[in-house]
């Protein structure tokens, strides 16, 4: 009888410095999942040290991004960003009323629990042609299991059971509600970002950049704060934008 053992080899990364696992850079933003950009652009803004590493593998809770800080392992940017404020003492919202900490938390919960399914039914259902998954390159099995896995997901939370005109009215009454917010704000607030400002981004720069022809960049493209919004986001925190980058699958990311 021969004893087969499997041995992993947990790989050895910087102290003090958040290692964000994520999976491989997007086409025309840097990742094509909304809580990646919402965690590195919180980064950035906070001025964590950290480093990428790009992959598949998911978190113990099966969850991705996640990080590991010190041998510490942690999943859900909430959760991250909490973590990460009282491990580094960072407040990105100490200059902001407690009145407008809760309309800041109100907005950025709209987008992640409601607008966030109307983009996803848009992006993996409604694209008859999955167009962007075809774009970077997953194959035409795992679309299928992902199609199927969108459907019961959504059916199951409520939205899908909606027809397609009901989601657009949904996402378009968000966006609304978001651009008459901001009015001539620069940022959600403000002329200064706060932090919720992060998860903002991180929703609308999937709309924005990546919908891939679909119906979600037509209602993003009739409200202008909004789009300047974005353009201002990646301008503040992303310099080395075209390096985070695949331009459409042409070029390797160099960052």
């Amino acid at each position: 009888m021969v004893l087969m053992i499997k041995i992993y080899f947990r790989k050895e990364y910087p102290r003090d410095t958040v290692i964000l696992h994520q999976i491989s850079r997007g086409p025309f933003a840097p990742s094509i999942s909304q809580y990646v950009m919402k965690l590195e652009t919180y980064l950035r803004f906070a001025k964590i040290p950290y480093m990428n590493v790009h992959g598949a593998q998911k978190s113990k809770k099966g969850k991705y991004p996640w990080i590991e800080y010190n041998d510490q392992e942690l999943s859900d940017t909430e959760f991250i960003i909490e973590f990460l404020n009282e491990t580094f003492k960072i407040d990105l919202d100490e200059k902001i009323s407690a009145k407008e900490r809760g309309a800041a938390r109100a907005f950025q919960k709209m987008l992640e629990e409601n607008t966030f399914w109307a983009v996803t039914l848009d992006r993996w259902l409604y694209d008859s042609k999955s167009s962007g998954l075809r774009l970077i390159g997953v194959p035409s099995w795992i679309i299928f299991f992902l199609r199927r896995n969108v459907k019961n997901t959504t059916y199951a939370h409520g939205i899908g059971r909606h027809s397609q005109e009901e989601v657009y009215h949904i996402l378009d009454r968000d966006l609304h509600s978001l651009s008459d917010f901001i009015g001539t704000n620069k940022f959600l607030l403000g002329d200064e970002p706060c932090q919720e400002d992060c998860a903002v981004f991180g929703q609308l720069s999937q709309i924005y950049w990546h919908s891939f022809g679909n119906k979600c960049n037509t209602y993003l493209k009739k409200y202008d704060n909004l789009c300047n919004y974005c353009e201002r986001m990646k301008e503040r925190f992303w310099p080395d934008w075209d390096q985070c980058i695949t331009k459409r699958m042409t070029q390797k990311a160099t960052k």
